[in-house]
């Protein structure tokens, strides 16, 4: 595994720690991180919210932005919100599947 290949899935669990207020899942498991990559001295997230309109939109942005930030302080954590593909119910992990009895 590479050094930067295991930054990104230290990052990952470090947003495990993200929940969607109004569902009570985290944001991997909601399926709302599509990318995360990580070179030397920047991380790069690509992620959704449920809908445009989602309510709790910018307090799940800051919170993914700020928790990355705290838990890497040498990186520049730039994160870009996009709809497209648009998120559905299918992008829930299997355990978020488990955690929301679906």
């Amino acid at each position: 595994m590479t050094a930067q290949t295991q930054k990104a899935a230290e990052a990952l669990a470090a947003l495990r720690w993200v929940f969607d207020p109004e569902i009570g899942l985290n944001v991997v498991d909601m399926g709302l991180i599509y990318d995360l990559q990580v070179n030397e001295k920047n991380m790069f997230v690509v992620m959704t919210l449920s809908t445009q309109y989602c309510p709790m939109g910018q307090s799940i942005f800051d919170a993914v932005k700020s928790r990355l930030e705290q838990s890497f302080p040498d990186y520049d954590v730039q994160v870009t919100v996009t709809f497209e593909p648009a998120w559905s119910l299918e992008m829930i992990s299997e355990e978020g599947q488990e955690f929301l009895n679906r």
